[in-house]
């Protein structure tokens, strides 16, 4: 049953905290069989009574102080055994929660841009959060409360039977009638519930888009717009929720009334079986006891398996992303390198997303350490795929890609990243202070190491223009700096990174003339010496590269220099031309 091994999955993350989890389980197995005790005690108590007539005072007394003295000390152990349950399953689920949302987070961060592309981070976040939180209402539940009673219906319900098996019979037709019913319950919500996770993820999904996008939203005068889509999903979510919450509503209803004749139906057939001197008076107040305890009991696991059906949805969707694995997965054997020099090579690469037509084939070069290659051509020609394989965000469906002479398969994906610098053509700033991004370059960088760096790529000074110099903060993405300071930050975090290997994905291409100038010559003091792989529209930014790649539907058409290119009047030249010409005239209709 998925309900089941959903749950069993659940209770097997505890695996690090097993011996906590066993010993709560012994702690509800003491306490299902104290709670057993009480209800027998007090019939005992209730049998000397009716027969105390029959007995001398002083017979009386020593037997009712001996039961009163286990009576006691059966209460006095419970209060223990539930203090003790109480401090260690708190414990053990505030600890697990943590736990794993760690490794969620962890997980989550070590997924391929793939991944990421196709998941909204708003989802991924709520998945987080809502998922952790459910585990640990779950566990925390099931050790303090509900474990003990799943003991108690398995292991010391049938005991009642070597005490009356008449009533014992009893009770155990009206608890498995009690399970069917719930049971039936789950199947008739599970499905629905199933759809209400899906709108709760799509409400996040959307609030997240609509705030990350509020410049939008607001310049367009879409804000009714979006109010009224949320809407929507919220009127979808409660159309889909009440009928769930009526069928729990039911179980409600016919769980407080099982109660009532439980007790009324262990007290009809006690009172005939004691008229045929089969039962005692002491045994039917027992297990009345029982009856109410059980009831008692089921009915806040009916409360927690009702949680559970509404959580279920939820809870697979988080095991769904833990469950993800990357599309570029690391070998057991994969080597660490070192700092490498700086070779790459594609050897007749060819690659295709999965289902999807060939991006790239046949693509070859060879880049030696400190030369400069440009990837030049039009959008979607295959230049960012080809430099996403370097990065190894995905893998070639043919062919192989080196470095240093090593295929990057067989390397550690942390090596090969740590030995691949990237400058994007969007700045990609945490909301952190600038010293804080400049340390993802390089964690143990000195403060001296920082302003060299910034002064190579001509932000020292505006950083220290700022009143708060290396420790203002930069806002979300950076929203505090303008285009050119973002990219400058950039381009210093890459020089303090140090990599033999660079990758300048079209770095320029958002900024104007003036900025662009002072960024190109902090990219030069970034690329000398190194192998340095250039992404670029404006044809202009690449006459000092070392050899030219012109990309067309997925294949380098061309190769050789600025001059040669140009030289030979082929695609690369009409590129050319077109940027320093402009488009020719659309003739008149």
């Amino acid at each position: 049953m998925r309900f089941m091994r959903l749950y069993l999955r659940v209770l097997r993350l505890l695996g690090p905290d097993r011996w906590v989890a066993y010993g709560l389980t012994f702690a509800a197995l003491a306490l299902a069989g104290l709670s057993f005790l009480e209800p027998v005690l007090f019939g005992r108590v209730i049998d000397l009574l009716s027969r105390s007539d029959r007995m001398s005072d002083a017979a009386l007394w020593t037997e009712a102080f001996a039961l009163l003295g286990l009576w006691a000390a059966v209460g006095l152990s419970a209060i223990g055994a539930n203090v003790a349950v109480a401090l260690l399953s708190d414990r053990m689920a505030h600890r697990n929660r943590l736990t794993i949302m760690a490794r969620y987070f962890e997980h989550v961060l070590s997924l391929p841009l793939s991944f990421h592309g196709d998941t909204q981070s708003g989802r991924l976040m709520k998945v987080m959060l809502v998922g952790s939180d459910n585990l640990f209402g779950l566990w925390l539940s099931f050790f303090r409360e509900h474990l003990t009673t799943f003991i108690a219906c398995l292991v010391l319900l049938p005991l009642t039977l070597v005490m009356n098996w008449r009533l014992g019979l009893l009770l155990i037709v009206l608890v498995i009638l009690f399970a069917i019913v719930s049971a039936w319950v789950i199947r008739k919500t599970e499905a629905a519930q199933g759809k209400v996770e899906t709108l709760h993820t799509r409400l996040a999904g959307n609030a997240q888009d609509a705030l990350s996008n509020v410049v939008v939203v607001q310049s367009f005068s879409r804000l009714a717009s979006e109010a009224r889509l949320f809407g929507d999903i919220v009127r979808q979510v409660l159309d889909h929720q009440f009928p769930v919450l009526n069928w729990w509503a039911v179980v409600a209803v016919l769980t407080r009334g099982a109660s009532t004749i439980t007790v009324i139906a262990v007290f009809v057939l006690g009172t005939m079986l004691h008229v045929r001197g089969q039962a005692t008076v002491g045994e039917i107040v027992s297990f009345m006891g029982f009856a109410t305890l059980l009831i008692g009991r089921l009915e806040g696991a009916v409360g927690f398996v009702s949680r559970l059906v509404f959580q279920m949805p939820s809870l697979e969707e988080f095991f769904t992303v833990l469950d993800a694995r990357s599309s570029v997965a690391e070998k057991a054997d994969a080597k660490d390198l070192q700092r490498v020099t700086g070779a790459v090579r594609f050897e007749n690469v060819a690659f295709a997303y999965p289902g999807g037509p060939r991006i790239l084939a046949d693509v070859s070069m060879d880049a030696p350490p400190g030369r400069t290659i440009a990837l030049v051509g039009q959008t979607g020609a295959g230049k960012s795929t080809a430099m996403a394989l370097l990065q190894r965000l995905w893998d070639p469906v043919e062919g192989r890609v080196t470095l240093d002479g090593h295929d990057l398969r067989d390397l550690t994906l942390d090596s090969l990243r740590r030995n691949v610098g990237v400058v994007f053509q969007e700045s990609l700033l945490f909301n952190r202070s600038i010293r804080d991004n400049l340390l993802i370059g390089r964690p143990d960088a000195s403060q001296e190491d920082l302003e060299r760096a910034c002064r190579m790529a001509e932000a020292h000074d505006f950083i220290t223009a700022k009143p708060q110099g290396y420790d203002t903060m930069v806002g979300e993405r950076g929203a505090a700096l303008s285009g050119g300071q973002r990219q400058r930050l950039a381009i210093a975090r890459a020089l303090l990174k140090d990599p033999p290997v660079l990758i300048l994905d079209e770095a320029t291409s958002a900024l104007d003339a003036a900025t662009e100038a002072r960024v190109q010559r902090a990219l030069k003091a970034l690329m000398t010496g190194r192998t340095t792989f250039v992404i670029a529209h404006r044809l202009s930014t690449v006459r000092d590269a070392d050899e030219i790649l012109v990309f067309e539907h997925g294949k380098v058409a061309e190769r050789g220099s600025f001059e040669a290119l140009v030289a030979q009047g082929g695609r690369f030249a009409e590129l050319v031309k077109t940027q320093l010409t402009g488009p020719e005239p659309v003739p008149a209709a």
